[in-house]
């Protein structure tokens, strides 16, 4: 596949998955051999493992909308920088809900396979931020 096609699929992911919560497209848009480098450790690293979190993930922010800032290629890889935006109204990895809203930033990494599938993801977030903003860590001390 081709770069712009990649990027496509990258963009597909945030926008109807991430967003729209679409999992019938997990076969159609993740390789079978998918490898996720950033979910928990006791989730499997692979698609079953992403069908997993998505649900939890949405149930503790029903109104969860990722924006994409920024997207670039090169060869097989996408990079995105996200805005995540979410409310939090359910239970979240034993965290209480707090019904209050968080603004985050992440950083995604994909790898496509030949097909345009994707094969591998990695993920950078800014999770302490989203826990402040939530109450559910400490605001660092003042000056």
């Amino acid at each position: 596949m081709t770069t712009e096609q990649n990027q496509k699929v990258a963009r597909r992911i945030v926008l109807e998955l991430f967003n729209a919560g679409k999992l019938d497209l997990v076969d159609a848009l993740f390789a079978p051999d998918f490898v996720d480098h950033a979910l928990p450790p006791d989730v499997p690293p692979n698609r079953e493992g992403f069908r997993m979190m998505l649900p939890i993930l949405h149930t503790a922010f029903p109104d969860l909308q990722y924006t994409i800032e920024d997207q670039l290629a090169e060869g097989d890889r996408v990079a995105q920088r996200l805005t995540a935006r979410g409310s939090m109204q359910g239970e979240f990895m034993g965290m209480p809900p707090t019904g209050k809203t968080a603004i985050w930033q992440e950083i995604h990494w994909h790898r496509f396979d030949a097909e345009g599938r994707l094969l591998e993801h990695w993920q950078t977030s800014d999770d302490l931020g989203m826990l402040m903003q939530l109450g559910l860590a400490p605001n660092p001390p003042g000056p």
